[in-house]
């Protein structure tokens, strides 16, 4: 089972642990990751959930294991679900937002990474595929991006517009 570290309002750690699909506490977090890879064509990596996890297309994310800083979860998730090694010194963070009971950190990196050599974690992801804007904003129009990736999106064009 899936052990996650829980951190106060401060994003301090605290000490304390749950398991994936527990409760959180009130006034506990754990940490989110998410991040935007773009290649040097301006396209995004996109992933399709398997349909067990929805089956809609999202950006790469997920959650850090206990003991692992938020930067070692988002290498590692690209690394699980991906098989790519990313390398951590271009991996950016861009934004935190705190939410009811996680705090979200988003991750921005430049990677050519050849669609061809991607290795999926099937368990959790169908396919792979590079996507130019154009394209995301129509997945988003037609329902078929994850939702709260949605709102990761546009505040990643908010930071670059």
């Amino acid at each position: 089972m899936e052990i996650r570290d829980l951190y106060d309002e401060n994003k301090v750690l605290t000490g304390e642990m749950i398991q994936k699909g527990e409760s959180v506490p009130q006034g506990r977090y754990y940490i989110t990751v998410v991040v935007l890879i773009q290649n040097s064509k301006g396209e995004f990596l996109l992933e399709k959930c398997s349909e067990s996890k929805g089956g809609r297309w999202s950006l790469v994310g997920g959650h850090p294991k206990s003991g692992e800083s938020s930067l070692d979860g988002i290498v590692m998730e690209i690394k699980e679900e991906l098989g790519v090694d990313a390398p951590r010194e271009n991996i950016e963070l861009f934004k935190t937002i705190k939410t009811e009971d996680d705090f979200v950190d988003l991750y921005y990196t430049k990677a050519d990474i050849n669609i061809v050599n991607v290795v999926i974690q099937e368990e959790e992801v169908e396919t792979a595929k590079w996507a130019s804007k154009d394209e995301i904003e129509q997945l988003i129009v037609k329902g078929v991006f994850l939702t709260p990736h949605v709102e990761f999106w546009k505040m990643y064009l908010s930071r670059t517009d």
